[in-house]
């Protein structure tokens, strides 16, 4: 969850309690006894040494970004880049796919929510941040990344080849199901997402639908920003939608904002262990606020809130500067929000192109039209 009005300048006060000559001693060492010391500027050693400091608070979600990187990470939330399309993230000390994107080639490939990355081509990722993950895993459009990964916890790691492409992720799809239902597919939650959504729901208007299917599925995240105006179309405008806690014991209510368009219309959601961050917020507001069910698995469990920070020089700092609690006082962290109707969905349903979650959410939203 990325809050983008926390872009700032940060000052240059220095700490007056720490002796840096072991920092010196440690630099002039690599300079003048390494072997490949000419293989890094002085610019990338503060670069890596920044790099440490950030990682040295053990927070996955908190990263350095010298320039060349912040740019990757711009193309990133703008939503078109070159690589895979998976959101990859850390659970349990171990890098696992938290959503691959649709009609990406990891997504062709067969990669699923879940799946743990053991090696990227011949790297194991044991120990690695998702940053230095993102760096082996992009690369030119149609050079080939080879990932090893293991699903589930009896099944025998399995290699995976995935040509890399131009990623442009999608936002939504919607159509009309049988009975007046709209199904609404939200990808992400990047800067896009509000403007496409808008123009969704005015074309869903003129279909006068009796209740809504919102697929959160595989669902990553973005801005929290766009997670509370989504909110506004389907809650009462000042209902609140999350709150967010500083080290400082400030606490921020964030409420809905909007027309309430759709606040009077049946709902249901859509959740797996894809659908994390933003996607959590939304999820938990609506049902916290109107008693929304929720179907599928239990959600990834992202709650924190990191803020970017720009540095002089091009380079960025994702920080994470917040917890974030929904409307009942429910926290999400680690354990991710438990679904209403717990519903699996198997590779035998992939395979037969099944979808009992959808099936399981029509059922229920046709029971309360």
């Amino acid at each position: 969850m990325v809050r983008i009005e926390g872009v700032s300048n940060l000052d240059t006060r220095k700490p007056n309690n720490v002796d840096f000559t072991l920092f010196w001693q440690v630099w002039e060492t690599l300079r003048e006894k390494h072997i490949d010391s000419a293989a890094a500027t002085n610019q990338d050693l503060l670069y890596g040494a920044i790099s440490g400091m950030a990682g040295a608070l053990k927070d996955p979600h908190t990263v350095f970004f010298p320039p060349r990187d912040a740019k990757k990470f711009g193309e990133d939330i703008s939503g078109e880049f070159s690589g895979i399309g998976a959101e990859i993230g850390i659970r349990n000390e171990q890098l696992v796919v938290i959503a691959p994107l649709k009609g990406t080639p990891a997504e062709r490939a067969g990669l699923r929510s879940g799946d743990k990355i053991l090696k990227i081509d011949d790297t194991v990722t044991g120990g690695i941040s998702v940053d230095a993950a993102v760096k082996l895993i992009r690369g030119p459009k149609g050079t080939k990344v080879t990932l090893t990964i293991a699903r589930g916890s009896n099944d025998k790691p399995q290699e995976i080849m995935i040509t890399r492409d131009t990623i442009q992720m999608p936002t939504l799809d919607w159509e009309m199901k049988d009975n007046g239902i709209a199904y609404l597919h939200l990808y992400n939650f990047y800067e896009k997402a509000p403007v496409l959504f808008y123009q969704a729901a005015i074309q869903l208007a003129f279909k006068n639908p009796k209740g809504i299917v919102l697929d959160l599925r595989d669902n990553p995240g973005g801005y929290l920003d766009t997670a509370v105006t989504l909110a506004g179309w389907f809650l009462p405008s000042g209902e609140l939608v999350v709150s967010e806690e500083f080290r400082s014991g400030e606490k921020q209510l964030l409420n809905a904002r909007g027309n309430g368009f759709y606040k009077d219309i049946p709902v249901v959601i859509l959740i797996n262990q894809g659908s994390a961050s933003a996607s959590e917020i939304l999820a938990g507001a609506l049902r916290d606020q109107r008693g929304v069910k929720l179907i599928g698995t239990k959600s990834f469990g992202k709650g924190t809130v990191q803020e970017l920070q720009e540095i002089s020089g091009g380079s960025l700092l994702k920080v994470t500067v917040a917890h974030w609690r929904m409307p009942n006082g429910g926290l999400i962290e680690k354990n991710g929000i438990t679904p209403d109707y717990e519903v699996e969905l198997t590779e035998d349903d992939i395979k037969n192109k099944k979808d009992p979650q959808l099936e399981k959410a029509i059922e229920i939203l046709k029971s309360e039209l």
